[in-house]
């Protein structure tokens, strides 16, 4: 047997290959344990078989679903995945793509922090490949997966005020990537376009540990909110425990969605309406176009954009005797 059939057997090229000389190949390797060796792969291919993936906050149930994702779509291509928690930190986010270009992966998926555009610069300028994930940053000559965040958050308030609701809350973790500032345009849109007014006092951008706050705040207004979009599955929690806390009913008192399918959220009592992004389609779209990039196919530095869908549930469906007693 020679050499140069194992190497064909190994690298899964059997277009040549007899069924008998693979069962023999297969024994053969099974008997004397034999290991591929990879580094001499990668040297010959001029490819690691590795690509890094540097997401927002792990916490998030989005982050787990597009990571596990994109790591099927490379399991295919007998491609590693390397995964890193940036904690939208821009600092750490910068480690992470120094740590993983070090380590010569071939190509990088990223949900950008927005906060480091000379190091995304580098990466054009470098020829790395590169995709972006979940998030845009304007003038970046990158592809970009992401979901139509402002027309699925305009159908979402436009349901409750076809229902009857004008008060209406929107909390959110701070403005400074673009799916929350999407999701402020298509809450203002929807409502400049029914002609209720925005009251500040019912939005909020804050961070997770000041949710409660905000929540207590708004109780204590004259005409609190009737009912509350959570941008986040980390600030609907945030929501649940003073609700709970409080003694507050969903939907009876206060109407409640939240952006993001959550784990378990049908079962929740009242079960909760969630808006629904594609999750792992967004990964594996992300994931492929990074394999285009690495073996030079060409592909549009463009956004390529999902739809969004909502799942009424029973939390979100209060008559309007709901007092908004937040």
């Amino acid at each position: 047997m020679s050499p140069s059939t194992v190497s064909q057997y190994v690298n899964k090229r059997f277009h040549y290959m007899g069924k008998e000389t693979k069962k023999k190949v297969a024994e053969a390797i099974e008997e004397l344990g034999f290991q591929p060796n990879t580094v001499a792969r990668s040297l010959k291919q001029k490819k690691t078989l590795t690509i890094g993936v540097i997401i927002s906050n792990i916490m998030h149930r989005y982050s787990t679903v597009v990571s596990r994702s994109i790591e099927d779509y490379c399991y295919n291509y007998e491609y590693h995945t390397i995964i890193c928690n940036a904690d939208d930190n821009p600092e750490k986010e910068r480690k992470y793509v120094d740590m993983l270009l070090a380590k010569q992966i071939d190509g990088l998926i990223i949900v950008p922090t927005n906060h480091n555009r000379e190091l995304y610069q580098s990466l054009i300028h470098r020829n790395i490949p590169v995709v972006f994930l979940d998030r845009y940053v304007n003038g970046l000559a990158i592809p970009t997966v992401v979901v139509d965040n402002q027309d699925v958050t305009e159908q979402a308030i436009n349901h409750w005020i076809e229902a009857g609701h004008t008060r209406i809350s929107l909390i959110s973790a701070p403005m400074n990537v673009s799916t929350r500032i999407e999701r402020m345009e298509g809450y203002k849109r929807a409502l400049q376009q029914a002609s209720i007014p925005i009251q500040e006092s019912y939005v909020h951008h804050v961070e997770m540990d000041d949710v409660q706050e905000v929540c207590r705040q708004m109780s204590q207004l004259t005409e609190p909110p009737t009912a509350i979009l959570a941008a986040s599955d980390l600030v609907l929690i945030e929501i649940i425990r003073y609700i709970n806390r409080q003694g507050i009913q969903v939907p009876d008192d206060v109407a409640l969605m939240v952006f993001d399918e959550v784990h378990l959220a049908e079962f929740h009592d009242p079960p909760i309406t969630t808006i629904n992004q594609p999750f792992y389609d967004m990964g594996q779209k992300a994931a492929s176009l990074l394999m285009d990039l690495i073996n030079k196919k060409e592909v549009e530095n463009k956004k390529y954009l999902y739809e969004a869908s909502i799942n009424i549930r029973e939390s979100s469906e209060a008559k309007l005797q709901n007092k908004g007693v937040l």
